[in-house]
This record gives structure tokens, sequence and C-alpha cells, in this order.
């Protein structure tokens, strides 16, 4: 398996250079990606490395593959566009900060302890209320998981009624650090607990849409006292997220867990995998940040150093978008 370059950007100028035989006229655009790297914020074709939008950020932005918005410390109003520029909704007194998970668009209350789903209008469908604080959330098929502070999960249909929570226990410090939905929302994956923390997998059983059981769970050694990363990758049938000292790996198949060894801070991990591969950027001790190519379930592929201050990691089958400095460099996977 090997990266072929196949076009470089400039976030200062806006140009695109290609290293392919493509021509500039020929070539497509190819899927939107979204992109995040010091101040600048927009959208760039996966294909020709061209911009739809490049953005310096004036306040606070939210970001997705199909929506984004820039709102203040206490907006009044918000407006919501799509990734070509275009708007696509509005919101009057918002009473929170927008957030956009699955092509659909979300207000969390300004005290953080309450959700809204905002339609097309920039009306609200439904509004939950949690008994505690959010401290993570996804969602897919039509329904949203939110983890809170005193440990508990909850999920929520896409009408705003609750079909389903779970307290995990088992910790010192009950709390939800990370959580995870499958695609077709028959499975979920959690980070919980300080001091004893746990990973935990569970599977949707029986006829009620609220019957979930957990399949699996393993105690962490050490773990972490902030929010943590974890997903859902390779078409749904591995879980990878953060664990102290590396990564760890989950696959529901087998129900076993794997470790990889990284030093460094992690930055930024590939959410989607693909072809037996995963990619992230960490912060090295010695302050260099590293490209990492890891071929499930535990063997480092790829160890690639560079300087930069800022990173960026985008994934799309297999065209792996990665960015530091001004610039973002595109290179296909290809096996020789």
């Amino acid at each position: 398996m090997v990266l072929v370059p196949r076009w470089v950007s400039s976030l200062e100028s806006g140009e695109t250079a290609r290293m392919d035989r493509a021509s500039d006229s020929g070539a497509n655009i190819g899927r939107l990606l979204p992109f995040s790297m010091g101040s600048r914020f927009g959208f760039i074709g996966q294909e020709d490395g061209r911009f739809s939008i490049n953005k310096i950020a004036k306040s606070n932005v939210s970001l997705s593959e199909n929506h984004w918005a820039e709102y203040e410390a206490e907006p009044t109003r918000l407006a919501v566009y799509d990734n070509t520029g275009e708007t696509y909704a509005e919101i009057d007194t918002p009473h929170g900060y927008p957030f956009f998970l699955n092509g659909r668009m979300f207000i969390v209350g300004s005290e953080q302890n309450s959700i809204s789903e905002i339609d097309v209008s920039g009306s609200v469908s439904w509004t939950y209320e949690f008994a505690a604080q959010l401290t993570c959330v996804d969602a897919a098929a039509g329904l949203l998981l939110a983890g809170c502070l005193d440990g508990s999960i909850v999920i929520i249909d896409s009408a705003g009624r609750k079909v389903f929570s779970f307290e995990p226990g088992g910790s010192r410090y009950p709390v939800i650090l990370g959580c995870a939905l499958s695609r077709d929302g028959s499975r979920l994956c959690l980070i919980s607990g300080v001091d004893k923390q746990r990973f935990l997998y569970l599977e949707h059983f029986g006829a009620s849409s609220g019957d979930y059981k957990v399949v699996y769970h393993e105690f962490l050694n050490d773990g972490f006292r902030r929010p943590v990363f974890i997903s859902f990758i390779e078409n749904d049938s591995w879980v990878i997220f953060e664990r102290v000292g590396g990564l760890g790996f989950y696959e529901s198949g087998s129900r076993q867990t794997a470790k990889v060894d990284l030093e460094g801070e992690i930055k930024v991990i590939d959410q989607s995998g693909g072809q037996g591969l995963v990619f992230t950027i960490i912060s090295r001790p010695d302050g260099m940040k590293e490209l990492a190519g890891i071929m499930l379930p535990d063997r480092v592929m790829l160890a690639a150093p560079f300087k930069s201050d800022e990173v960026f990691l985008g994934r799309s089958d297999s065209r792996l978008l990665i960015g530091g400095g001004q610039t973002i460099i595109a290179f296909e996977l290809e096996k020789r």
C-alpha cells in the first residue's frame, strides 16, 4: 500500500497545483470535505483540490460535511449555510449554540443541558431537557445519542421522544466521556467513568426500539478526565477510540480489542477507515507532528514526521487529505 500525491492547495492563495496527469479543466470536484486548520475553515473538493469555501473565522464556527455557521458568544440570530456558501436556514433567538450531525441541525442550550432540533425553516421541531449537563453526542438513523455528566446516556428518536436510557456505573466518578452510534442505529459504544474507566459496546435486541444490551465491556488501565474520541469505522465493523498511550480498536465480529501504542498527543483521527487502514496525526514530545497509518488491528505501517503548528486530516474512501501550515495535500491510497 502506497500514498500517491495528487494535488496541493494553498489556503492563502486558494490556488491548486496538480501532481497527476489529469488536466485542471477535466478534473471533477468530487465530494466536498470540510476542513478547519488554525484560523481558517471551509470546504475543499477531494478530486480537484479547489475550495468552495475558504474563510478566516471571525468568531465561533460549527462545521459539518454539509452545513456550517459562525456565531458569537451569545448569538441572537443564526444563519446556516451549505457547503457551497448558499443560505440553508435562518434561526431567530436560538437560545444556544448550533451543531450539525448526520445532515440534521441542532441547538444545544446555553446551560448545556438541553437539545433542540431545527428544521429547514428555522423552527424548533422538538426540545429535550436532560437531567445533567451534556458531555458528548452523536446521531444516526434518525436517532440522537447523548452522554451526560451524571454518567447516563439517552437515545432520542426523530420526534424528540426518549426510547432508551442507561447508566453504565462501575466507576468512582460516573461520567460519559465519549459516545458513538452505528450508521443503522443498531449498535452504540461508550467511554464511561473516571477511576476505573470503561469501554462498552451495546447492541439492539428484540422488537422494541429501546432494547439495547451490553455485549462487551473492558476496563481501561488508565483513563482520561476529558472528552475522548470514539467512532465506528470500516463500515461499522470496527470501533476506534482513544486510550492512554495510544488507540484502542474493537472488532464487532470477534468481540476482541487491540491496542496500538503511539508516543505523543493524538490531534486528529480518520473517522471512516477503509481498506483495513486508519490514519491519525499525533503531536510528538519533540514538537514534531507525525502522520501514522495503522493496518487493523494493531500494526503501524507508516510513520511520517513533519513540522506544523496546526494540522488537518480528511478521508474519503481511498483519498487522504493532510493539512499543515497553510497547505492541504491530497494522496491516493494504491496497492502495488
